[in-house]
């Protein structure tokens, strides 16, 4: 059973420490100071969801119809190219990069776009539902082996949401911010193009 546990954490570790977009998010909330709890709590939450729809089987009802596959990739590529758009416009517009520079958004408002950047981006399922559950599959302890991926997502989210607030000081210069969000656009992007061309 420890097996399966540490395989399950180890996994799932390795995949969602790749920056994309949740990581993302979590990223400029934590850095921002600004319903962080929440943040890490919605992804550690969806994860655990789409790790045990994994685990449960339900990757092959996805793989067992192309076309629902071909319109996830279509809708989330699109999500994530606005995604990358308003990042891009971030970092061109100095005046609203700083944590203070512009108003806060509403814990709803906030939530909505951790849900969207969750459950609208196809990257989520595969790493989830289809990868990680397909290796559960291979375990003779597969819950156990969701168990332990689950833990890692809420272990990564929540040093990355708590962890921002260490780099707080480092990107109080508007320059910094620039950067992270031309980063976070150039991924963005990089993932959309990536799914459109698979």
């Amino acid at each position: 059973m420890l097996t399966s546990a540490v395989a399950g954490f180890s996994i799932a570790i390795a995949l969602i420490v790749a920056i994309g977009a949740q990581n993302a998010f979590v990223l400029r909330q934590g850095l921002r100071r600004e319903h962080v709890v929440p943040v890490v709590l919605a992804c550690a939450a969806s994860d655990a969801l789409l790790i045990m729809a994994g685990v449960a089987g339900f990757g092959s009802l996805v793989t067992d119809r192309p076309g629902l596959l071909v319109a996830i990739r279509w809708g989330g590529a699109a999500f994530l190219l606005c995604y990358a758009g308003l990042a891009a416009r971030r970092a061109l517009r100095p005046g609203a990069l700083l944590p203070t520079d512009r108003p806060p958004t509403t814990l709803g408002a906030t939530l909505l776009a951790c849900a969207a950047l969750t459950y609208l981006n196809p990257h989520v399922y595969l790493d989830t539902v289809l990868l990680l559950g397909g290796v559960a599959q291979q375990h003779s302890h597969r819950w156990v082996f969701g168990a332990g991926a689950t833990l890692a997502s809420a272990v990564w989210f929540t040093a990355l949401g708590v962890g921002a607030q260490r780099l707080a000081p480092l990107l109080a210069r508007a320059i910094a911010w620039r950067v992270l969000d031309a980063i976070i656009a150039v991924v963005m992007a990089g993932l959309a193009v990536a799914l459109l061309a698979a």
